[in-house]
C-alpha cells in the first residue's frame, strides 16, 4: 500500500486564523506548511511538544533538556544545494521552450485563419521563419 495524504480539517476563530498567516507570511511558507511542520513535529515527538515563550528560549540560550537547540538546524549537504539550483535552471529552459511553442502555435493558427483556403504544407513551413524549426 502506498502512503496517501490525508485531509484535517478543523475550524479556529478569526484571530487564531489572523495570528497563524502572520507566522506563514514571517517564514515565507504557506499556511497549509505550517500546519504540515507543526503534525510533522508532534508525530516525530509522539505527541510531546511543549509550547514555550520565545523569552525563555533566549534565557536558555536556545537549548532544551537534551542539549539540543531551538529552533532546530539542519545542514544541507552542498551537493544537494545544486542539484535543487540545476533543477531550477532546467525547469526555466523547459518554461522559456514551452513559451516558444506557444508563439509557434499561435502564430499557425493565425497563419490558418487568415488563409481559410489555402492548404498549408508542413515542409513549406520550416523555410518561412528561422525561429521555428519543424523536428
Amino acid at each position: 500500500m502506498g502512503n496517501k495524504n490525508k485531509t484535517i480539517s478543523f475550524r479556529v476563530n478569526e484571530d487564531a486564523f489572523e495570528a497563524l498567516q502572520e507566522i506563514a507570511a514571517e517564514r515565507d511558507i504557506s499556511l497549509s506548511a505550517v500546519f504540515r511542520d507543526y503534525v510533522d513535529l508532534l508525530v516525530d515527538h509522539d505527541g510531546q511538544v511543549a509550547v514555550v515563550p520565545e523569552d525563555d528560549l533566549k534565557s536558555n540560550a536556545g537549548e532544551g533538556d537534551d542539549g539540543h537547540s531551538f529552533p532546530p538546524t539542519v545542514e544541507v549537504p552542498k551537493r544537494f544545494i545544486r542539484e535543487h539550483e540545476r533543477l531550477e535552471l532546467e525547469a526555466d529552459h523547459l518554461r522559456e521552450q514551452l513559451d516558444e511553442y506557444k508563439a509557434y502555435v499561435n502564430e499557425l493558427q493565425d497563419r490558418l485563419e487568415e488563409e481559410e483556403d489555402e492548404v498549408l504544407l508542413l515542409d513549406e513551413l520550416d523555410g518561412d521563419d528561422d525561429r521555428y524549426q519543424l523536428r
